[in-house]
């Protein structure tokens, strides 16, 4: 290949780097300098690409929020899947390690902070990202259900209803970490942990 061609190969290739380093950027720009100082004009500057690139690869900065929160998920996912399916330990310390994913690790934590602008622009949201935002819940909830009845039919866990009790601790769990994402005093991480662990104590653990 001449050298004209092999430079203009590497400015195609420059033009439009992977999905994922994109949507990589994207998340390290949020955790580095928070919403506000992420940019089309910046994240392309950060990969190598114009605004103009990143728009036609996105459509707007909500489907990037968006892919770049499913990018995300999926990476918190795999970790949360392979934390569950390790069977031999008990149902209660796998249940621990899926509120500590869920918790935020504290104020302005990069993937709750997203979540939270997602959930904010999601009352003008179209069927489609409505639809994939509630794929991201249902993923969070199946697993939890899929955990407590595992528990209850071990005997582990109390005999309660796996989907009615995975709803209300998810809601308890949401409340709790928009407080730690934000910052509300009070309600660091520590704190909220040892709030949820008594919780579990009172309504589902058994009497060890």
């Amino acid at each position: 290949m001449n050298e004209p061609r092999k430079a203009a190969t590497a400015r195609r290739r420059n033009a439009a780097p992977p999905r994922e380093e994109v949507l990589a950027a994207a998340m390290a720009m949020i955790a580095e300098r928070g919403l506000d100082g992420l940019t089309m004009a910046g994240l392309g500057r950060e990969v190598g690409m114009s605004s103009g690139h990143l728009v036609y690869y996105f459509r707007s900065k909500d489907e990037l929020l968006l892919q770049t929160l499913e990018w995300s998920e999926g990476r918190l996912g795999a970790d949360r899947s392979a934390l569950l399916s390790q069977h031999a330990l008990p149902v209660a310390d796998r249940l621990a390690a899926y509120v500590g994913l869920y918790v935020p690790d504290g104020p302005r934590d990069p993937h709750w902070t997203l979540w939270l602008e997602v959930w904010n622009r999601s009352q003008n949201a179209d069927a489609d990202a409505r639809a994939r935002q509630a794929a991201i819940e249902g993923a969070w909830h199946r697993d939890l259900v899929a955990l407590l009845a595992e528990g209850v039919s071990r005997g582990e866990l109390r005999p309660v209803d796996p989907d009615r009790y995975a709803t209300r601790l998810r809601a308890l769990l949401d409340g709790f970490s928009v407080h730690v994402a934000v910052g509300i005093p009070g309600t660091g991480r520590d704190q909220v942990l040892a709030h949820v662990r008594e919780h579990l104590a009172q309504t589902v653990l058994t009497a060890s």
